[in-house]
């Protein structure tokens, strides 16, 4: 036996022998609750509390450890909190964001606090936090976290490259409570913006022509407004599916019947052109394959309203 084999099994001994924990590696199975897909390596544990609505404190069975750790959902993106606590009244947030963890909290007590956790690869994470899908155990069947707060509206679909077992099951979800316009597509759900009655749609080019990386003008999203008047957008933004946005600055305005563009990358800005600044292509092209990449943009005023988006594929 090779001899860091043997140590290795000695220090488990040990370990063993004196009570300290010993990490267990994570299980393996479907990475989805009803099955089918790829195989994921799976974890269970409990949660410690719900920080918003896309991340989770969980004390992760078998890790060796008792310090619980912060779970990223894996594919979902909810609205931003300003200002967290485990005390629900003193939250604050971006409109949506509060209703997100709250029914994120809702599920997570439904299950009892017990989760099974689920990626195609271990080391897959987002700002030091493991991207996981999160399921809880309802009436003896488990629920997917993510799955339901895309499909009531309370998230945006996220895809991250490597964990794409749920894109084809999410993106259809997304899909669904935009044409149902269920909350953050309930385009005045947050409260009656400016100009609530403007028919803006939005587009993205997201195959810009060439290499994107090197052809960031030729990404871009354009807004279009097929109203009889102009409508000022000065303070709104746009984002893709992270965290990224570029906000609109005083003056702009979308010509009635005509279009904004916003480039992804660096330029000078006309009344109609604007510029991201951005160094690298924002929008992931989609794939026809198992791995069912895409993204969108969303469009938002300034009381947080979601006032136009487009979905790919």
């Amino acid at each position: 036996m090779p001899l860091l084999r043997r140590l290795a099994l000695l220090l488990s001994a040990v370990l063993t022998a004196t009570g300290a924990a010993v990490p267990a590696a994570a299980a393996s199975g479907s990475c989805l609750p009803a099955g089918g897909g790829p195989a994921c390596q799976v974890w269970t544990g409990k949660v410690v509390r719900v920080g918003d609505g896309d991340t989770v404190l969980v004390d992760v069975a078998g890790d060796g450890t008792n310090n619980p750790r912060w779970i990223r959902l894996i594919n979902a993106q909810a609205m931003e909190f300003t200002v967290y606590s485990s005390i629900p009244s003193r939250r604050r947030g971006e409109c949506h964001a509060l209703a997100a963890a709250a029914r994120f909290e809702q599920l997570v007590k439904a299950g009892g606090g017990v989760v099974r956790m689920t990626a195609q690869h271990a080391s897959s994470s987002s700002r030091n936090r493991p991207l996981r899908a999160v399921e809880v155990r309802i009436n003896g069947v488990w629920h997917d976290v993510g799955l339901d707060l895309i499909r009531h509206g309370l998230a945006l679909w996220q895809p991250f490259k490597g964990e794409w077992a749920w894109n084809g099951s999410y993106r259809v979800a997304e899909a669904r409570a935009a044409r149902e316009g269920l909350n953050l597509f309930d385009t005045d759900s947050c409260g009656s913006g400016p100009y609530q009655s403007a028919a803006l749609t939005a587009v993205v080019n997201y195959d810009a022509e060439g290499l994107d990386d090197q052809n960031l003008n030729g990404e871009w999203v354009r807004i279009d407004n097929a109203s009889r008047y102009a409508v000022p957008i000065g303070g709104w933004w746009v984002r893709d599916s992270g965290l990224r946005r570029y906000t609109f600055p005083a003056g702009t305005v979308v010509p009635a019947g005509g279009s904004v563009w916003v480039h992804v990358g660096k330029g000078r800005d006309t009344a109609t052109h604007k510029y991201w600044g951005l160094t690298a292509p924002v929008f992931d092209n989609p794939t026809d394959d198992e791995q069912a990449l895409g993204d969108g943009a969303y469009v938002f005023d300034p009381r947080g309203d979601l006032r136009a988006w487009m979905q790919y594929p």
